[in-house]
């Protein structure tokens, strides 16, 4: 059976009694990444405004504390001559739910971190109620 109504006509076209493969995964949970942004929202909200600066914009902090948190892929820049870190991404099509929960987590630990000095983690879980 298609998972979803919209994919039936494609998947009718399959033949009964020919060999077809499949990727089988455990989809994302929608809700967990719209928990998942609102976690990034809230401590990007939270962030002094010098710190916001650093970072620029929500997407590059999003990024940061990705990488921080080891959901990263690692290359040689031959523009900068090194090992640089890149966030691996968080696509349907790219993560199972079980990693996305514990990147969740991971994330949440490098956040909680980086708000130490602004807000507590109880505090932060108040405003998280609100996101």
């Amino acid at each position: 059976m298609p998972m979803y109504d919209d994919s039936y006509e494609e998947k009718k076209k399959l033949k009964l009694g020919e060999a077809y493969t499949a990727e089988i995964r455990k989809v994302v949970n929608p809700q967990f990444f719209k928990k998942y942004h609102a976690l990034i929202n809230a401590a990007w909200n939270l962030l002094p405004e010098s710190q916001q600066q650093g970072f620029r914009t929500t997407e590059n902090f999003r990024k940061y504390v990705q990488v921080a948190a080891g959901h990263c892929d690692i290359f040689y820049s031959p523009r900068y001559k090194e090992w640089v870190e890149i966030p691996k991404s968080i696509a349907w099509d790219k993560i199972d739910e079980t990693e996305f929960e514990d990147l969740y987590t991971r994330v949440r630990t490098v956040i909680d971190t980086i708000l130490a000095p602004v807000i507590s983690t109880e505090e932060f879980e108040r405003v998280l109620l609100h996101f």
